[in-house]
């Protein structure tokens, strides 16, 4: 596959989304293509779906609220995520199909296997070349939430207890320990420049393995 696959994980308040349009920012300026999207709703049906399942009015079963973001993901594969790559784009995506495994799975109870069958279902088998993880605590990331709450920008998810959160972080943790070459998780502590810093100093050089970016001043 041609082209690169980014994909920003982590819970609420991690500051995942800032990151990738801090970066999406830079590699523009360096000439590059960059396609950015989210899941969900990355495509106009995407987005529809992604209004139905976050919003906080809405009661959402679990089975419903699995079986609808893999409808989402699989949509968001298939008419955005392969036609970029396949002409040699960089696309970086706010969360993937490891939120699944963390949010549906480890938040919501299913079993492994279940997850595991519906995302290869899904993707078709496309996984991202590089994820990073922005690590957060639970207590931050409610610090950080109950902010966007203040300026209306909560959703359904932001208003799980902690218990469910940390189940979530706990799962993402665990997911990178298991697939180290394809994830660097980052403590999402620090500042936004620190953190985007951080963030350069790991996709340049991954960037430049797939020969996208030559040396500089080439």
């Amino acid at each position: 596959m041609a082209g690169a696959f980014i994909t920003f994980e982590g819970i609420d308040g991690c500051g995942k989304s800032t990151q990738m349009r801090l970066l999406a920012s830079e590699l523009r300026v360096r000439g590059l293509e960059i396609v950015t999207t989210r899941e969900p709703g990355g495509t106009p049906l995407g987005q529809r779906l992604r209004a139905a399942l976050l919003d906080v009015d809405e009661q959402v079963d679990p089975l419903a609220e699995l079986l609808v973001f893999a409808a989402d993901r699989a949509h968001h594969v298939r008419t955005l995520l392969l036609p970029a790559l396949e002409t040699n784009q960089i696309v970086l995506s706010d969360r993937y199909a490891d939120a699944t495994a963390a949010y549906q799975g480890a938040g919501r109870g299913f079993e492994p296997k279940l997850i595991q069958d519906i995302v290869q279902l899904a993707t078709g088998g496309l996984m991202p070349d590089l994820t990073l993880l922005f690590d957060l605590s639970v207590a931050e990331s409610a610090v950080r939430t109950r902010r966007r709450v203040a300026s209306k920008t909560t959703d359904r998810l932001d208003s799980e207890d902690a218990g469910f959160h940390t189940r979530v972080r706990n799962a993402y943790l665990e997911i990178a320990k298991s697939e180290p070459r394809r994830f660097r998780v980052i403590d999402a502590r620090g500042s936004v420049q620190e953190t985007h810093a951080t963030v350069m100093d790991i996709v340049m050089p991954c960037l430049k393995d797939r020969g996208l970016i030559g040396e500089p001043g080439q």
